[in-house]
This record gives structure tokens, C-alpha cells and sequence, in this order.
């Protein structure tokens, strides 16, 4: 793309605007092609409609690549070729406008490439996951410079910038992450993860089924304390279909559990507000040491055309995964952090943890311990799970913070 926008002698910016459109089109459909399975399977849409409905999203998102290719074309015809070298920054201003507008859809930003290499993803800790896009954008965008000119002295500029921020980066990572002070600082805390590998069809099951699974999380919970576990977390979706607060028989025995080992137990769980009508939210629940409510958190961003439809009116023809989500969730408005053993821990609910701001918030109200739950078993055998976690990793990262991750299914 940017050797098309540097190279192109008489590229419009409608064809600019074309060539990014299709980049889009086709980075998006290729990291988000299981939305459709997702929508089919589980929101009740037949194919062609979830087919549609997940190509008005990829259109949507390819807008932005679009805009950026208007105004590096822009600013490539009005500055030459050292125009190329602004590339990170009109990148990294689409990947904001991505996670902002509209709610925002933060999914696969650039700089999640780059969480496994582990001195390069070091410097999320400073700029975020938005510098390490950045970084990623730079080296396109040198290489595109040699390709657009003959002339030695902006290719050598072009290759001496990227090459002295790549070499600081690395050795300036390496160094942060040799250090590791987060193996020796702080009081050690032993985390059970209690993964029932239940999918979502047998989740759905009757009610029999239903509890058998609960039994199964419970007898997962006695293993991991008699292991040591300092505190237990339940995934997403682990009581579903029953919730935390209206069935006391079945909190009853969670409570007991962590009363008699004495450890707290994290618990995904819906939660109903009664009124008129009833509010409906995704929550997370920590059961004291003692047994007792130790405090909640609801889920502040949630899962379009998962948790609630948008637009409604504009997309009738969703009407079955309106039927399949009922009224939907409402969201929280508190980044709640619960307190552990004299400690302060915070939770983000599955599709939360995308969101680098919220996760901000925890760390800026005292979270010590980073902590995730979710239910990756809608994704099927996709890719999803892999981005899902790559993006929680780069949150711990960013944030210096252990992440503890529970998942229904998956990593």
C-alpha cells in the first residue's frame, strides 16, 4: 500500500482512497472472519444474513486504512518523498480513532505483531500498544521510501531513523525485561485458574447439565486450594445459566469452599437489577476468605452484537440476534477494584481487556494484580482466542502488572 502511494506519479486521492479501502477490506476480513460463525451459530442469524451483517463491520473498520491512505498521499504530493517518514503517526491517529469512535473496536491493532517479541513489545510500557504500531509502521515505511526514490540521501535518512529507533528499542527492552523486577519485588500469591473446557453448546444444555458443570468448577477449586492456591478464579459464564445472587443454594456452596480453605474465589456471573424494567449486567463477584460478599464488578464496555445490538432500528433485519440477546446487558459505569488478603485486584470482563484506557483505570485506582475472565468458547477452532490473548498480554506490558487469565475455553 505505501509503496502504491508513494510510487503512483498521477494517484488521485479517490484511487488513494480505493487502494486503502481494499487493504482493509482485506486485513479485516481475514482477523475477523469468525464474527460470521459466531452470529450464525450462536445470535440465531441465518448465514447470508450474518455474512452481511459481519461485511458492514470489515467495510466500517476499512475506513480507516482508507483515511490514512488520503492523507499520506496527501502529504507525500504536497512534501515528497520525506512525507513517508510522518506514516507512523497518521497510522497510530486512525488506530485511536478505531478505539474511540463509536465505542470503538480496538481488535488487532498493528503493534499486537509484536507482543511475543518480547525487547520490542517493551515499549508499550511507555507509549502503549499505540507506539509499538508506531515502531511496526516505521519500518513500512522506510522501505517504502527506498522503493519511491533513487536519490542515496533520503533512503539513508529513512534507514538510519528506523534503525537507530528499532536498535534503542531492543537494547533498551532487553535490559527491562532481564531485570525483572516483578519476579523479585512483592508478596508471591499463588493464582488457581479453573478452566472447565466447556463449550458452548453443552453450557446451553438443560439444567442437569448445567449443574453437573458447576460441580465440576467446584471440584476444580478444592484441587487448586489443596495446591496452594492463595486465590481461585472462575472464568466467564462459569454459572451461566444460573447467577451468583439469585441462587443462594449454589453461591452457598462457593462460599463454603472458600470459607473452609480459606481463600477468596473470583466468580463470573449475570446479575439482575430489579425494577421496571430489569437491568441486566455482566459481573464478576469475589467471595471473601470468610465467605462473605468481598464485592462486584459489572462490565463497563460491552460486546456489540454480543451483549447488546447497536443501531437497532438502522440493522432490522438482525431481528433473530435481537430475539437471542433479549433487551440486552446494561454498562457499568465503576472500574471497581475488590480487595485480596490486604491487596487491591481488578477484573476485565472477556472483550474488556482490548480497551487499554479501561485497564488504565484499574492500575490508576490501585489494582496490584491485573486479572481477566471470559468465555472464548463462542470463537469455535478460529483464530480469535490467539488475538484475544495477545491483546491481554500486551496489557501487562503496558500496564507492569501481572495478568491472570481465566478462560471458559481456551488459553
Amino acid at each position: 500500500l505505501l509503496v502504491s502511494l508513494a510510487t503512483g506519479r498521477r494517484l488521485s486521492l479517490m484511487r488513494a482512497f480505493n487502494l486503502g479501502l481494499i487493504t482493509g477490506l482485506v486485513f479485516f476480513a481475514a482477523t475477523l472472519y469468525w464474527i460470521t460463525n459466531v452470529m450464525a451459530l450462536h445470535g440465531g442469524l441465518p448465514m447470508p444474513v450474518a455474512l452481511l451483517v459481519n461485511a458492514l463491520l470489515v467495510a466500517y473498520l476499512s475506513l480507516f486504512p482508507a483515511l490514512f491512505a488520503v492523507v499520506v498521499r496527501r502529504l507525500r504530493t504536497a512534501f515528497g518523498v520525506r512525507a513517508l517518514m510522518s506514516v507512523p503517526f497518521v497510522w497510530v491517529a486512525t488506530e485511536l480513532g478505531r478505539t474511540h469512535l463509536f465505542t470503538g473496536f480496538p481488535w488487532v491493532l498493528l503493534g499486537y505483531s509484536q507482543v511475543t517479541t518480547i525487547p520490542i513489545a517493551q515499549l508499550a510500557s511507555v507509549l502503549g500498544v499505540y507506539g509499538v504500531s508506531a515502531l511496526v509502521a516505521s519500518v513500512s515505511a522506510a522501505a517504502a521510501c527506498c522503493a519511491a526514490t533513487r536519490a542515496w540521501r533520503p533512503r539513508l535518512e529513512a534507514i538510519g531513523v528506523v534503525a537507530i529507533a528499532i536498535a534503542s528499542t531492543a537494547v533498551w527492552g532487553s535490559w527491562r525485561a532481564a531485570r525483572a523486577d516483578l519476579t523479585r519485588e512483592g508478596q508471591p500469591v499463588k493464582v488457581g485458574l479453573i478452566q472447565g473446557n466447556v463449550s458452548e453448546e453443552r453450557r446451553r444444555g438443560d439444567a442437569a447439565q448445567a449443574l453437573r458443570i458447576i460441580e465440576e468448577h467446584l471440584t476444580m477449586t478444592r484441587q487448586a486450594i489443596g495446591a496452594g492456591a492463595d486465590l481461585v478464579i472462575w472464568p466467564e459464564s462459569a454459572m451461566s445459566p444460573y447467577r451468583f445472587p439469585d441462587h443462594p443454594e449454589i453461591a452457598g456452596l462457593v462460599r463454603r469452599i472458600a470459607r473452609e480453605g480459606g481463600v477468596p474465589i473470583l466468580v463470573g456471573s449475570d446479575q439482575i437489577e430489579r425494577g421496571q424494567p430489569d437491568t441486566w449486567y455482566n459481573s464478576a463477584f469475589l467471595v471473601g476468605a470468610d465467605g462473605s460478599d468481598a464485592g462486584f464488578y459489572r462490565k463497563m464496555h460491552l460486546v456489540p452484537f454480543g451483549e447488546y445490538v447497536p443501531l437497532r432500528r438502522l440493522l432490522f433485519f438482525v431481528g433473530p440476534l435481537v430475539e437471542a440477546i433479549g433487551s440486552g446487558f446494561a454498562a457499568g459505569e465503576d472500574p471497581v477494584v475488590l480487595p485480596v488478603n490486604g491487596h487491591l485486584i481488578s477484573v476485565a470482563i472477556c472483550y474488556e481487556v482490548v480497551y487499554p484506557s479501561l485497564v488504565r483505570q484499574f492500575v490508576v485506582r490501585g489494582s496490584e494484580l491485573l486479572t481477566t475472565i471470559t468465555n472464548d468458547s463462542w470463537f469455535g477452532r478460529t483464530s480469535a482466542p490467539y488475538q484475544h490473548f495477545a491483546q491481554a498480554s500486551m496489557r501487562a506490558i503496558e500496564e507492569g502488572r501481572y495478568l491472570v487469565r481465566a478462560a471458559n475455553t481456551g488459553i
